[in-house]
Order: C-alpha cells, then structure tokens, then sequence
C-alpha cells in the first residue's frame, strides 16, 4: 500500500486570510497523523502565500511522520531548507501568478539550476524528489542529476473526463511509472487525487506515495480531518 502524504497548505490558506493565527497548521498536521497520515506535506513558497518559515520551523520539531517539503529550486528556499532539514524534498516549478501548482517542473531548461539544488540538499542528508510530467525526456534527466524519487503530475489526469481521455492519461502515467523504477528511482504521485480517482492510481505498480491536499482538507469540512484522512487511508488499501 502507499504511503499518504498530507498536504495542509489549504489549512495555512485560510489562516491567511484573515492574516489571524488559527486554523494553525501545526494542529492541523497533528489531527493527520492522528487519522493515519503517513507524511505530511508542506509547500514553502518565494511569496508565502500559505505557508510561513514560523509553520516549517514548528512542523520540523512536532511532526513524527515523513515531513515532505516542496519547494522551488531558488536559493533563498534551498537553503533554509538546508537548515532545518525535512526528511524529505521535493522539488517543483513556480510562479507568482498561479492559484496552484500547474505542471510538472522543467528539468531540461532549468538544468543547472536543479541540479545545484539536488546537490545542495543531498548535502544535508535530505532525501530528493522532483515533480514531474509524464514525459520520457524529463524523467531521464531526473535520474542523470541525481533525483532519489519521482513525483508524478497527475493534474492532467484529474482534469480529463472518465472513459477514454482518462484511460489516455493513465496510460502515460503506467509507462512513466515503469520507467522511473527501471531507473532505481521511487515512484511517488499527487495533484487533483481526489475520493473518485485516486484507486487507479494506487494500482500503478511499486506506487511508493502519494500526496494529497485539496481533497482532503475539503472533506475536513464536513468530517473532521481525521475522518477525512482516515477514509483516504481506507481507498489506498
């Protein structure tokens, strides 16, 4: 079975704004784990748009699951994260003007830039995943600079309608999933997994993680982040 990773951005989401200090993401990553989270996961962004340096700091010292950090490759990021050590990095593309991550991250025309950055952190004893499109291309530069994991963009998937557009998209996601183990890399998934989706995703063969935010945080609402991570935990079986 997979391991679930928890994003909680949404919950530091709504705390700002109102710019307040509650719902506290640090409570929020302890109900998680309560429900059976096997990660959590946090996006440090350049704007600090959800997530703060104060929540980072705290989740390093109470998480006792997988802290998953996502982050850009800019040097500012790179190197708190070099600091404060998450058990894990993952890396992903970033722009201002975005509502949410929206691709996967383009290794090929920010080589260098990535590379640094996989170095720099494995420097600091922290395990490195990318954030990755299906493409063949992108996912051989991921092992040639170093990657430990693979994270896949199943964006495209989520968004295509059920039958044979979704079919399509799964297809790419199979073969990607066979080449990054072929290349002694962990196979890990996430955007727009949701309640309806996230099984045929879970049958990708050696699928090691997945990380799921909105979904779940969206379910909270209703059920309790427990609950709603709880019933998560029961579809990945």
């Amino acid at each position: 079975m997979p391991e679930l990773g928890v994003n909680i951005d949404h919950v530091a989401t709504l705390r700002q704004a109102r710019r307040t200090y509650e719902p506290d993401p640090v409570w929020a990553a302890a109900a998680a784990e309560l429900g059976g989270a096997d990660g959590i996961t946090i996006h440090l962004r350049e704007d600090r748009r959800h997530i703060q340096d104060r929540d980072l700091e705290l989740l390093r010292q109470t998480v006792s699951v997988k802290l998953n950090l996502e982050l850009a490759s800019a040097n500012e990021i790179v190197a708190i994260a070099c600091r404060v050590k998450p058990d894990q990095a993952t890396l992903v593309p970033e722009r201002r003007e975005e509502v949410t991550t929206e691709g996967g991250l383009d290794v090929a025309g920010q080589r260098e830039a990535v590379a640094t950055a996989i170095k720099n952190l494995h420097d600091a004893g922290i395990h490195v995943s990318l954030f990755l499109d299906p493409d063949p291309r992108q996912l051989d530069l991921a092992k040639s600079i170093g990657a430990d994991a693979v994270e896949l963009h199943t964006g495209q998937y989520a968004l295509a309608k059920p039958g044979m557009q979704r079919d399509a998209e799964l297809a790419k996601l199979i073969a990607a999933g066979r080449q990054i183990r072929a290349a002694g890399m962990a196979l890990h998934a996430g955007h727009g997994l949701n309640y309806h989706n996230v099984q045929s995703i879970v049958a990708i063969p050696e699928m090691h993680e997945l990380n799921i935010g909105h979904a779940i945080i969206a379910r909270a609402v209703f059920v309790g982040l427990q609950q709603a991570v709880r019933e998560m935990k029961d579809l990945l079986k």
